[in-house]
């Protein structure tokens, strides 16, 4: 008849790599929920995508925006109301007799 602690080392022997499997399983389930590229991450990085877009877009409108004054202000064929907007904003010249209405 075997000795109860050798029936004891042999349960333990045998539900080691098993109880190793179920650990290991555990951690990386653990992982994929709560690590930085888990789960509970993915809410934060949507709420970063969707303010990168509002960024994104208002650069975009920006540029366009200097991109039109930057072709009205092109040399070989310049707008003359935007050439004298620049020249009296960046140089400060008016007529005496001129009014300025500062609009910002």
């Amino acid at each position: 008849m075997p000795r109860p602690s050798n029936r004891l080392s042999q349960t333990l022997r045998r539900a080691a790599a098993p109880a190793l499997a179920v650990a290991v399983m555990a951690f990386f389930g653990a992982y994929a929920v709560l690590g930085p590229n888990g789960l509970i991450a993915l809410g934060d990085y949507k709420r970063q995508l969707v303010a990168r877009e509002k960024q994104y877009a208002a650069l975009d409108q920006r540029r366009t925006m200097l991109q039109n004054r930057v072709t009205l202000l092109d040399p070989r064929h310049a707008n003359p109301d935007m050439v004298d907007e620049l020249v009296r904003k960046e140089l400060n010249v008016a007529h005496p007799d001129e009014v300025i209405v500062p609009l910002k």
